[in-house]
């Protein structure tokens, strides 16, 4: 069983060379502040908007990092962090807000699908959540994301690739993830949410993923109940 467990961690390393994830997730077994997977984006211009999606699962009742970029100059230049359950907090460039009394899935083990999306001239993002949408916020109005990202899934920054926090880890399985360089429609998030036909993202495609873990990470096949019925999770759909 060892030696089964480190030849799934070993396959879970990546290479840095694009891979199609389809129906697999990256499981995080138990908190650590040494257990995270490096995205490395298609491209990376400065850019002034973003959509970023991913399918994620966990019994956490604590505070976790989903989705953690930072850039040379810039800590928290995007950050989607949940506080505990029904609290999300976003950051773009270290500026932060919080949305309350999300709804949550009662069933469990469940995943739940997360969307958010941000736009630098308004200033406003907004929090999507197993296709229910938030109120629009306004945070960090005329600021840009810049280039030479450190994109990371399990562990929140604290500086450029570096300095986590075990109590801020993630643990369970995140899948599907999705970076777009520009704010996706209601219609376009519904049609991701659902598993309808879209164009995956320009940045992050769970299709042609570059990445690289760290730590005690496994790439698996979706297990559970979610393979079995069509929703979110339906690793047919991409």
């Amino acid at each position: 069983m060892e030696k089964l467990l480190f030849l799934l961690a070993l396959l879970a390393c990546g290479s840095g060379e694009p891979q199609d994830l389809t129906g697999k997730m990256f499981t995080f077994p138990g908190e650590s502040n040494v257990n995270y997977v490096k995205l490395i984006p298609k491209k990376w211009e400065s850019f002034s908007e973003v959509t970023v999606c991913l399918d994620y699962a966990t019994d956490l009742q604590r505070g976790y990092s989903l989705f953690s970029v930072n850039t040379p100059g810039q800590d928290n230049a995007l950050l989607l962090y949940k506080l505990r359950p029904g609290q999300y907090r976003m950051h773009v460039n270290a500026k932060q807000d919080d949305l309350y009394d999300v709804p949550e899935e009662t069933e469990f083990p469940h995943w739940t699908h997360v969307c958010v999306t941000w736009e630098s001239s308004s200033g406003l993002f907004q929090l999507w959540v197993n296709g229910k949408g938030s109120i629009r916020k306004g945070i960090n109005r005329s600021g840009l994301i810049q280039k030479e990202p450190f994109i990371v899934l399990g562990q929140e920054q604290d500086s450029y690739g570096g300095t986590f926090d075990k109590q801020q880890s993630f643990v369970g399985q995140i899948s599907n993830v999705h970076m777009w360089n520009q704010v996706l429609s209601p219609c376009e998030i519904q049609n991701v949410h659902l598993g309808k036909v879209f164009d995956p993202g320009n940045i992050l495609s769970w299709k042609s993923m570059s990445f690289e873990s760290k730590g005690y990470v496994i790439l698996e096949e979706i297990i559970g109940n979610d393979k079995c019925r069509t929703s979110s999770l339906d690793p047919t759909r991409w």
